[in-house]
């Protein structure tokens, strides 16, 4: 993985101490909340419902188990011992004090970490593929060029102060684990006739409040041209863009009111002028590269695998839904999954999280990943210490077999943290989890993604949930609308209001229904996202409201 040189460290250790005089002025009345919001918000610091919110860059991702020991030192001794991961693969402290704020921060610094561009109207933590480097379906691993993009984007100073956030998502597989067709931009490794690898460049996706899918306004990008090309893109934006209304200074906004045409040609001019000054040369692709290299794999031993898996049901269980294929044979990919029940979604504690760092030193190469689910990743597992791996993630409880199901819910902090929030998520999901957990274990109800959002900006994702839940304030009590049919990958989709929002107590009822709906009406195997757009909310629709 990428270490910092001394430009990296410097500029981090200086951003630490600048940020530690901020907060004293701060706190001693020398700056005013105006003056100090834009300085802690590109700090990656929030002041939340009930204490400030700390959230720490993993740029795409990517974790050392050394890195994993200091957040986990971070939690127990400035929080609760306890982080939250995001859906951005990034971690969230939500219980610090705002005076320990800048202690936190030079601790991370130690660690090569930060909370730079985690917040605020800039670019903020570049995202992608948590299965990069492994995936048997990869055209190149995205990783060398995310790498390269944080250090383009870290306090740039032309776009220190866009109209709003801005996000980049790079993905180097067949199938999209990065959501590149719901970022503001999204980079989508592919090839061209003369087999040359560049970029598919997508523009003007988002959630949130409007959900739109992105568009295609350049279907191959030389790698040489990447940095102009994206200069180009945010220079348009960065003059164009909304400054007068916060809901619609998103690029997704200005693409749709200027038309993908004329936005396109006006980045292509941009471009023109700019291509030649900022070239990506092979030699700094090579370079960063030098940073990606594989581990020293070793073969594994043939047949054991199939031997355990049929001897133990339940590590069998765990080895199909936890577990997925590798490019080198013998090995293969483990999900830890963050979503036991009684937790809420993507919580960890300090204890988990060292042992975590344990288990990747024994088992993964000493990394571990954050994923877009709120789940963690080993990329690199031997089959051989399968068995005993599942073992030791069961003790932690760590080894919920339900990676991709039902009860992998992803879920916003909501009420019980949040500002913003209109709604509770974290309570709703575990009265669904409650309700499902038996139903899935019965039917099997495959490939199901449910995301929960307590407000209108999506943290969650529930636009592009196959089942999307979304908590809104009526007259000051939490209802919730319900979406079915959104998909984040490939097919990325919208889901489609199912009707009028449900109270709350009836929420996990409806969920339920739907579930029980798409049992009698699927065929055979056929998935839930399937029998939705086959039939489309009718039925669904049917049965919900049935009693309301």
């Amino acid at each position: 993985m990428y270490q910092y040189d001394q430009y990296d460290q410097r500029l981090v250790d200086e951003r630490v101490a600048q940020f530690r005089d901020q907060t004293h002025r701060f706190l001693q009345g020398e700056l005013t909340e105006d003056q100090f919001r834009p300085l802690r918000l590109m700090n990656g610091l929030y002041l939340q419902r009930h204490a400030p919110m700390l959230r720490v860059a993993i740029p795409y991702g990517l974790l050392s188990s050394r890195q994993l020991r200091k957040l986990a030192d971070i939690s127990r001794r400035y929080d609760k011992s306890v982080a939250h991961f995001t859906t951005r693969q990034n971690i969230q402290f939500n219980w610090p004090r705002l005076e320990d704020v800048p202690d936190i921060l030079a601790e991370l610094a130690t660690v090569q970490m930060h909370a730079i561009q985690t917040s605020g109207a800039c670019i903020r933590n570049v995202t992608s593929d948590p299965l990069a480097g492994v995936c048997p379906d990869e055209i190149e691993d995205p990783r060398p060029y995310c790498e390269i993009i944080r250090q383009w984007s870290t306090l740039h100073p032309e776009f220190s102060y866009l109209p709003r956030k801005f996000k980049i998502a790079v993905s180097g597989a067949a199938k999209d684990r990065a959501a590149t067709q719901v970022h503001d931009i999204g980079l989508q490794m592919v090839k061209n006739d003369a087999g040359e690898t560049g970029f598919e460049v997508l523009v003007g996706g988002g959630l949130g409040r409007t959900p739109i899918i992105g568009q295609t306004v350049r279907p191959f990008l030389a790698k040489a041209d990447l940095l102009s090309y994206l200069e180009a893109v945010l220079r348009v934006y960065n003059r164009f863009g909304r400054r007068d209304n916060k809901y619609k200074a998103r690029i997704k906004i200005l693409l749709k009111e200027t038309g993908i045409e004329d936005f396109t040609r006006q980045v292509e001019a941009e471009w023109a002028h700019i291509r030649g000054q900022l070239v990506l040369d092979t030699a700094e692709i090579e370079r960063v590269k030098r940073h990606f290299t594989a581990p020293d794999y070793q073969p594994a031993s043939a047949g054991t695998l199939e031997t355990q898996a049929t001897a133990e049901p339940r590590f069998d269980a765990w080895l199909r839904n936890n577990t997925t294929a590798h490019k080198i044979a013998g090995y293969r990919s483990v999900f830890l999954s963050l979503k036991p029940r009684g937790v809420p979604p993507g919580d960890v504690t300090d204890a988990q999280m060292e042992a975590i760092a344990d288990l990747a030193d024994r088992y993964s190469f000493g990394e571990v990943r954050a994923t877009h689910t709120q789940n963690l990743v080993f990329a690199d597992v031997n089959q051989d210490e399968l068995l005993e791996l599942w073992q030791r993630l069961a003790t932690i409880g760590l080894a919920t077999p339900n990676i991709g199901k039902a009860t992998d819910m992803i879920c916003c902090p909501g009420l019980d943290y949040c500002s913003l929030a209109n709604a509770s998520s974290i309570s709703v999901a575990e009265d669904i989890y409650s309700r499902i957990d038996d139903i899935d274990y019965l039917h099997d109800l495959g490939d199901l993604r449910i995301n929960i959002s307590g407000c209108m900006n999506g943290c969650a994702h529930q636009s592009v949930g196959h089942i999307g839940i979304l908590g809104v304030d009526k007259k000051g009590e939490e209802w919730y609308q319900l979406t079915l049919g959104g998909s984040s990958s490939n097919d990325a989709s919208l889901g489609e209001r199912l009707g009028p929002a449900v109270d709350k107590a009836s929420v996990a009822e409806a969920v339920e229904t739907i579930l029980q709906t798409y049992i009698e009406l699927r065929h055979d195997d056929e998935p839930f996202l399937d029998t939705v757009r086959r039939l489309g909310i009718n039925p669904f629709q049917e049965r919900v409201y049935a009693h309301h």
